[in-house]
């Protein structure tokens, strides 16, 4: 009996492992954006076409989990330096090197062959693009060369929308470049935040994150005007007759909180602040989505 409840155990630590290598609140909030490009992608009083929203989720998250673990993969000993990361499954000995090879490899085949015969090739291809955007491009050239990295990187996290939307028309419009830019521009300062109050990890393991490289004023500075960017492109939607009155007001309320947030950071320099920043960034990027989402059926 104790060997079997040993057994379970044990299966259960081994997909919690590999489960973790994907980093499951980013898939997370990459499929939510890429479903609510989906849902924006068709008239709102046509029903949704459920086998087509479960294959696009379930390949998407596949792919961006694959995307996750060779991430892991390919930072595991500058992860095991980091106080933020050393507790991954890899730099613990839970899951080795090969077996994240492995796991990824899986994951991310069986993702892109659902995204190309159960939704359409151009899903799969731009899904596949993002995938080499961010697990080779961003992680193994960009990251370790450039303070820049997040900036010309966060293309491939701003990509959800443009797939989600492919999966229903089978094309990318303006409208969901729109939701790109949203989410390119967000990205900076979102991850900046972070960056700021971790910038000694950074500087140990010799990542040039612009903290590091050009200091903290510098980066507040970069962090404020990319913010005043994110707030023009998020009126976009309204401006340009994709949205309505109920998003334009929801837009204007999280931009002035976060307006808040940053300039007080500005001002006033704290790692304090700096973390709820961070944290406020994602609730930000969550609510704003999902306000174009219920503005979309709102109009209708």
């Amino acid at each position: 009996m104790s060997n079997h409840v040993s057994t379970i155990q044990n299966i259960g630590l081994s997909f919690k492992s590999f489960f973790s290598l994907c980093k499951p609140r980013v898939t997370s909030l990459i499929v939510f954006t890429a479903i609510i490009g989906m849902y924006l992608a068709k008239p709102a009083e046509l029903p949704m076409y459920w086998p087509l929203l479960i294959a696009t989720t379930i390949g998407i998250a596949f792919a961006s989990g694959a995307a996750a673990a060779f991430n892991c993969l390919i930072e595991h000993k500058i992860d095991a330096i980091m106080a933020r990361t050393r507790a991954r499954a890899i730099p613990t000995g839970q899951v080795s090197s090969t077996q994240t090879t492995i796991f990824a490899t899986i994951l991310g085949g069986t993702g892109l062959a659902i995204l190309y015969f159960y939704v359409n090739p151009l899903t799969m291809w731009l899904t596949f693009a993002t995938f080499v955007g961010y697990a080779v491009i961003y992680t193994v050239f960009l990251k370790p060369a450039t303070p820049m990295n997040i900036v010309i990187g966060g293309a491939s996290g701003a990509m959800p929308p443009i797939l989600g939307w492919a999966a229903v028309n089978n094309t990318v419009s303006p409208e969901s470049l729109i939701m790109f830019l949203i989410i390119f521009a967000w990205t900076p300062p979102h991850f900046w935040a972070l960056a700021l109050y971790r910038r000694e990890e950074y500087a140990k393991v010799g990542m040039p994150m612009l903290p590091v490289t050009h200091g903290e004023a510098f980066t507040l500075l970069h962090i404020l005007l990319y913010t005043i960017i994110l707030v023009a492109v998020s009126l976009m939607p309204y401006g340009l007759g994709m949205s309505g009155l109920l998003y334009l007001v929801s837009a204007i309320i999280l931009n002035v909180i976060f307006m808040a947030y940053v300039i007080g950071l500005y001002r006033k320099y704290s790692d304090d602040l700096a973390k709820r920043t961070f944290k406020y960034s994602i609730i930000y990027l969550t609510l704003l989505f999902a306000a174009l989402l219920i503005d979309h059926y709102w109009m209708f």
